[in-house]
């Protein structure tokens, strides 16, 4: 009830609304259900038209060295809606955990050279971080 009471408000605060039909990316884990607390990062990125195969192929080789502390939640590209669009969606217990995470990547061999070869590929780029609801299986 509490949920369905927040989406009548919300709706009328909403000016707008865009829909996307997302797939998931082979080479990552798919989403589970996960215990708690924690906080995710979804970081979205815009590329340019024509360079999802570099991206995947690219993310397919770099998704090892976050894999460690299990914080790689999925990976989704746009189908449907804006083309081009990348998700990815990350857990951490909290702020100084992502910190301490994202900056273990780069002391990691390897990590900066993916991160060399997919920049170019982004128009621009977007992170959220979202706090879970009860209800939700990501915990």
């Amino acid at each position: 009830q509490e949920y369905l009471d927040f989406r009548k408000e919300r709706s009328r605060m909403l000016l707008s609304r865009r829909n996307q039909l997302l797939l998931e990316f082979s080479f990552w884990n798919e989403p589970r259900p996960r215990q708690g607390p924690n906080i995710y990062e979804l970081r979205s990125y815009k590329l340019k038209p024509g360079t999802m195969i570099e991206w995947g192929n690219n993310w397919a080789r770099a998704i090892k060295y976050r894999q460690e502390n299990q914080e790689a939640v999925g990976g989704f590209f746009s189908q449907i809606g804006e083309l081009y669009v990348v998700h990815h969606l990350w857990a951490y217990r909290d702020l100084q955990s992502r910190e301490e995470t994202r900056n273990a990547a780069w002391r990691k061999r390897g990590w900066d050279e993916n991160v060399y070869y997919t920049v170019p590929l982004i128009r621009t780029m977007e992170s959220r971080i979202m706090i879970p609801l009860k209800i939700s299986p990501l915990q």
